[in-house]
């Protein structure tokens, strides 16, 4: 028997183009979440939707392990789960169903139920949790153990008497290195290599050094983290991907932060624990271009194993960069894709096509 469930509601399959792809990532927030539980004292499983077919195959799972709650927490740092495809929505609610029927608890931690909490509570959640999940659901869970009242619980969403109770919002998490490393081994990884092997796909994992984004370009939606930046430090990361290279043979990464590398010196300092570790990786971020070219950030990144950066250029057009609040220039493009090309980094653009008031001309 398993105290707790975790799942989520990512079905690759369910996105074609992303399934073709043949280059999935395990659910990395989700690890996080089932990690720190597991570090106090819950014993806990993961149910990986990711390679599945069907939200109905997590019944016989809960089945078998009979836990007394099920917690639908989905992976925030994956951009993909940010952009809630309606099958993936109508997969969560199945799942909720299904672990009511087993008369599991069940909390819901994800982009989309921040967003549409009541639709979530509707379907017979019990709990939504509102923005980064790990703190509040333990609390919630060890107060639900003691039968306390949760009512003054920061960060949750729930009904009582018919009516949608909201509750402040809980601080993001500042120490980020207080979080144990992700549960790895509660999934599968020799299926994801696999699939990336029958892409011809060298296999790659998922590693986020921070959380949340302090630039507020205003189209860009931040229903976990909002505008707060915070970081593990290079020590952290550089035993994470030891362990990872130690373990599963791994030492290709995406660092699927939104933006890698924002805190001062933190790119050098990364560079310089790599080398203490005698670690040698290859990496693909994603970036802005004006945080590029300060001070010797490229040549760290290059020396460190940087190969490919992804770049929120969005537009070539000045107007359409200063009407986004970018707070970037195309000069800036121009210049740092040259000194990556430079240095053999392959560089890719974020862009986007039809903003307010573009023409054709911007285009």
């Amino acid at each position: 028997m398993l105290n707790v469930v975790f799942s989520h509601s990512y079905y690759y399959k369910f996105d074609l183009k992303q399934w073709n792809n043949k280059t999935p990532y395990p659910p990395l927030g989700t690890l996080y979440a089932a990690s720190y539980l597991r570090q106090n004292g819950y014993s806990v499983g993961v149910f990986d939707a990711n390679l599945l077919d069907d939200p109905k195959t997590i019944e016989p799972y809960l089945k078998k392990h009979t836990p007394t709650t099920f917690v639908l927490y989905d992976d925030g740092f994956n951009y993909l789960t940010k952009m809630c495809l309606t099958t993936m929505r109508e997969a969560a609610f199945q799942m909720i169903k299904i672990a009511k029927k087993q008369h599991c608890k069940v909390v819901v931690c994800s982009s989309d139920s921040t967003d549409h909490y009541e639709k979530y509570l509707d379907v017979g959640a019990d709990f939504v949790i509102q923005g980064e999940g790990e703190i509040t659901l333990k609390e919630l869970l060890d107060t639900l153990e003691k039968h306390e009242d949760t009512s003054e619980i920061k960060g949750l969403i729930f009904k009582h008497e018919e009516e949608i109770i909201n509750n402040p919002k809980r601080s993001v998490l500042r120490d980020l290195d207080i979080l144990p490393l992700p549960a790895w081994d509660l999934i599968d990884i020799n299926a994801y290599k696999d699939i990336w092997k029958s892409g011809g796909n060298e296999f790659t994992l998922n590693i986020a050094t921070t959380r949340g984004c302090p630039f507020k370009c205003n189209w860009c939606a931040k229903p976990i983290y909002g505008n707060r930046y915070n970081s593990h430090s290079p020590e952290y990361i550089t035993k994470h991907i030891k362990y990872l290279s130690e373990t599963y043979g791994v030492n290709r990464f995406w660092m699927c932060d939104d933006i890698f590398g924002l805190k001062p010196n933190w790119v050098q300092n990364f560079n310089l624990e790599l080398k203490k570790e005698k670690l040698s990786i290859s990496y693909y971020i994603q970036s802005r271009v004006d945080l590029l070219l300060k001070e010797d950030t490229i040549d760290a990144l290059e020396e460190s194993g940087l190969k490919e950066v992804w770049v929120g250029a969005e537009s070539g057009s000045q107007k359409i960069l200063d009407a986004m609040d970018k707070e970037t220039t195309v000069e800036q493009i121009y210049e740092a894709t040259q000194l990556l090309k430079a240095k053999n980094v392959r560089v890719a653009f974020f862009i986007q096509f039809g903003y307010l008031g573009e023409t054709k001309a911007d285009i």
